[in-house]
């Protein structure tokens, strides 16, 4: 089980920068420049744990990334990789759907716990966004999961993608899907909903103190949960993945569908993204209850 989940995290690491380093290169072509190497975001990664941090505003600053990374690590070791495999399952066998949705929250608490503490203006004013709009996010996402807890009569994340064998929840609960899809975008920080660190008004808004070891690991968070929450996705409403091919397929597929709607659709104000998830795909998720 330790190999395991040690793989898992490893994979995540990987896939999860990976994907980053792309998001960065079609960005940049889709506004006509050049963006750097695919390899860049892990140099980034490793020489900022190789920096000594600049700023000190005392233990529990610090433990914030600690306290994001263990949330991204635990939310990413409940969730099985493939379908009906005994390999790359970390701890799912131990946890359902409910806990994972629990441990997601874990990621912004702490983030929100480290940065309270150091006073500077861009982050706590990221941080009130971030809350304020984590409320819309989590509405559509926990309406669409209780939707597809109830339609397979079970909270384990297994037999929900086993339950998808004759067709993928994205197609036989649709209007699930388009919820949980909208919160999605938001849950990946893509625009519109990317108001928390918009660096042309709030200089980057959490991580603006945040500077080497724990800035590192504040950007390793990010690319393990981004990874776990497009697995989550993958195998909730696209049926999950018989192999690591067919896995990497899903998700980077689901990850492009992000990265160009971001670079589409202008930013929300923070009251903004709040009306438009509460109206819009909590409503759609309601509805797909209802036929549920």
């Amino acid at each position: 089980m330790l190999l395991d989940s040690l793989v898992m995290i490893a994979l995540a690491y990987i896939f999860g920068f990976l994907y980053y380093g792309l998001y960065r290169n079609i960005s940049a072509r889709v506004h006509g420049r050049f963006g750097p190497s695919l390899a860049q975001s892990f140099f980034d990664s490793i020489k900022l744990f190789l920096k000594e941090n600049s700023t000190n505003f005392g233990w529990m600053f610090y433990a914030g990334p600690i306290i994001m990374m263990t949330g991204a690590i635990t939310t990413l070791l409940f969730i099985p990789y493939l379908n009906g495999s005994e390999h790359l399952i970390g701890l799912s066998q131990y946890g359902n759907l409910i806990l994972v949705l629990y441990l997601m929250v874990l990621g912004p608490l702490g983030n929100a716990m480290g940065i309270g503490s150091n006073g500077n203006p861009f982050g706590i004013m990221g941080i009130t966004r971030g809350l304020t709009r984590l409320i819309g996010l989590e509405l559509p996402f926990y309406i669409a999961a209780i939707g597809l807890m109830i339609a397979n009569q079970s909270a384990d994340i297994g037999v929900i993608m086993t339950n998808q064998s004759e067709g993928c929840n994205a197609f036989t609960h649709p209007l699930l899907f388009i919820g949980a899809f909208i919160s999605f975008l938001g849950f990946m920080g893509k625009s519109p909903f990317d108001v928390v660190g918009a660096p042309q008004e709030v200089y980057s808004g959490p991580a603006t103190e945040f500077s080497g070891k724990f800035f590192a690991i504040a950007l390793s968070q990010s690319a393990i949960f981004s990874f776990a929450k497009l697995l989550l996705m993958v195998n909730l409403f696209l049926g999950g993945a018989e192999g690591l091919v067919e896995l990497v397929a899903k998700t980077f597929a689901l990850f492009l569908v992000a990265v160009l709607v971001g670079n589409v659709y202008a930013r929300f104000t923070t009251i903004q993204s709040v009306e438009f998830l509460v109206r819009v795909p909590t409503g759609i998720a309601l509805v797909g209850l209802l036929f549920v």
